[in-house]
C-alpha cells in the first residue's frame, strides 16, 4: 500500500517530464502546430494545460521561439535592397556570355559617316563582283584590276572614258597628237591633277581573235586603255555603258565619270573647270539635254523599238544629256555600278542613260559649252573669251572624218597649251 500511495504521488511529477521531453521531440520534427491543437482542460488543475500537463500559452511561446531560432541558425533571413532611385541600374555578370556594351552616338554626326562607310561598301562590292564575273568567264585579270586595291586608296578628280572601236585605231591617233596628253606627261596629270584618261573597249565575239590581239598591241605601245568584259557591237552600247561605269567605280575612287566619244574634240582645262563648279552636289547629271522625237518607223537610223512605252506615236523622250559627252557625280555612277543588272536598255545609249537617272533625285544640269559646233562656231566663242568644253557636228554625232580635220579644230578651238597645267580644280 506505501508503494502505491509514493507511485501516485509521483505520477503527475513523472508526467510532466515525459511531457517536456515530448515537447522537444516534436519541435525538432516541426510538429508544434499539430501539437498544440492536441490541448485540453486538465480536471481539476483550474486552468488549460496540454494532453500531458502543459499549459497552451506556454507551448505556443517555444514554438515561436524556435520558428526564429531555426530561421537564424539556417541563414534563410535577407533583406531585398531597394534601389535609389529610378535610373539604378542592374549589372549581370555571367561567365557564359560576354559583356555588352551599348554606345550611344549622336544620329546628326553620325549621318555623314555612314554615308561614307556605305558608298566605300559598295565601291569593294562592285570590285569584287567585277573580278568575280572576270574569273568565272576565264578572262584573265587585266593589269589596272589587279591595282584596284591600290587605286581606291587614292582620290581622283575626274576618270574619263573614252568609247572607241575596233575600227577606230586612226580615231584613236588623231586624238592622243591633240587633246589627249601622252607618255608621263599622262601619268603627271593623273599624279598632279587627279585626271585619268582612257580609250574604253571590250573584247570581239571570238575572244583573243586578231581584232583582240591588234588592242593588245596597240595597249602595249600606249597604256592608255580600259578593257571591259562585254562582246563589242553598236546594238550593245546601252550595255557598254553600264559596264564602263560598274568598271571605272571599282578602279578609280573619283569625284566625277565622264563618258565622251573618240570623234569629239574635248578641251581638259574647261571640262575640269566645269565639273568644279558642281563638286559640293551629292548626285549631278551634266551634259547638253535634249528631248528628241521617239522614232517608231524601222530602218531608219535611231529606231525606237519600245517606242510604244513613250506613249502615242510623235512624242518626244524625257530629258537626257546627248550621248557624245556627258558626267555623272559619283554616287549617280555608284548607283548605276550597284544596279546594273536590272537597269533597262533602250535602242539609243543615252536615251538608256536619262531613263536610269529619270526616277530617282538628280540634278540635271543643261550645259551647252559642253556641245558647241566646230569652226567656225567654237572659234567664235573662243575669241570671244568662251572656251568650249567639246566641239563637234551635230549631223555626224561627232566631228566628220574627225580623224582628218580633229587636228584643225584643236588648233582653232583649243585652249592654251598652259591653261591644263595652271588650272586649279
Amino acid at each position: 500500500g506505501s508503494l502505491f500511495h509514493l507511485y501516485t504521488a509521483l505520477s503527475p511529477e513523472r508526467e510532466r517530464v515525459l511531457s517536456e521531453t515530448k515537447l522537444i521531440q516534436l519541435l525538432e520534427l516541426g510538429e508544434c502546430k499539430s501539437y498544440t491543437k492536441m490541448s485540453v482542460k486538465s480536471r481539476g488543475m483550474g486552468g488549460e494545460y496540454t494532453k500531458n500537463g502543459m499549459s497552451r500559452n506556454m507551448a505556443l511561446m517555444l514554438c515561436f521561439c524556435s520558428f526564429f531560432a531555426g530561421m537564424v541558425f539556417t541563414n534563410r533571413m535577407w533583406t531585398v535592397p531597394e534601389g535609389k532611385d529610378e535610373d539604378a541600374q542592374i549589372n549581370l555578370k555571367s561567365e557564359n556570355y560576354p559583356k555588352l556594351n551599348i554606345v550611344q552616338h549622336n544620329t546628326n554626326d553620325s549621318m555623314g559617316s555612314l554615308d561614307n562607310k556605305i558608298s566605300k561598301l559598295e565601291m569593294k562590292l562592285t570590285a569584287a563582283r567585277a573580278e568575280h564575273e572576270s574569273i568565272m568567264r576565264g578572262n584573265p585579270k587585266s593589269a589596272t584590276l589587279k591595282k584596284v586595291e591600290t587605286n581606291a586608296k587614292r582620290k581622283y578628280f575626274v576618270v574619263i572614258g573614252i568609247n572607241t572601236a575596233f575600227s577606230s585605231r586612226k580615231r584613236r591617233d588623231s586624238v592622243r597628237a591633240t587633246w589627249m596628253p601622252q607618255g608621263e606627261k599622262r601619268k603627271k596629270l593623273e599624279e598632279e591633277k587627279g585626271i585619268v584618261m582612257r580609250f574604253v573597249i571590250g573584247h570581239s565575239l571570238t575572244s583573243g581573235g586578231i581584232l583582240d590581239k591588234a588592242i593588245e598591241a596597240e595597249e602595249t605601245r600606249h597604256g592608255d586603255f580600259l578593257r571591259l568584259d562585254h562582246v563589242e557591237g553598236y546594238l550593245e552600247l546601252s550595255a557598254k555603258t553600264k559596264t564602263y561605269f560598274s568598271t571605272a567605280v571599282a578602279l578609280w575612287d573619283a569625284e566625277f565619270y565622264v563618258k565622251v566619244d573618240d570623234d569629239v574634240h574635248v578641251n581638259l582645262a574647261m571640262l575640269g573647270t566645269t565639273l568644279a563648279r558642281h563638286r559640293m552636289k551629292p548626285r549631278v547629271y551634266i551634259g547638253c539635254m535634249k528631248s528628241g522625237p521617239v522614232l517608231a518607223r524601222k530602218g531608219v537610223r535611231y529606231h525606237e523599238p519600245e517606242y510604244w512605252k513613250f506613249g502615242e506615236v510623235g512624242n518626244r523622250y524625257f530629258r537626257h544629256a546627248t550621248g557624245q559627252l556627258y558626267a555623272l557625280s559619283k554616287d549617280l555612277a555608284t548607283y548605276i555600278s550597284t544596279n546594273q543588272p536590272i537597269l533597262h536598255k533602250y535602242a539609243n545609249e543615252d536615251v538608256s542613260m536619262g531613263s536610269w537617272l529619270i526616277g530617282i533625285d538628280v540634278e540635271h544640269v543643261d550645259d551647252r559649252r559642253l556641245c558647241c559646233g566646230t569652226p567656225p562656231d567654237c572659234e567664235w566663242k573662243a575669241q570671244a573669251g568662251n572656251v568650249c568644253v567639246a566641239s563637234f557636228d551635230w549631223k555626224c554625232s561627232g566631228i566628220c572624218k574627225s580623224a582628218e580635220r580633229i587636228m584643225d579644230v584643236h588648233q582653232r578651238c583649243g585652249e592654251d597649251k598652259n591653261a591644263l597645267w595652271s588650272a586649279s580644280f
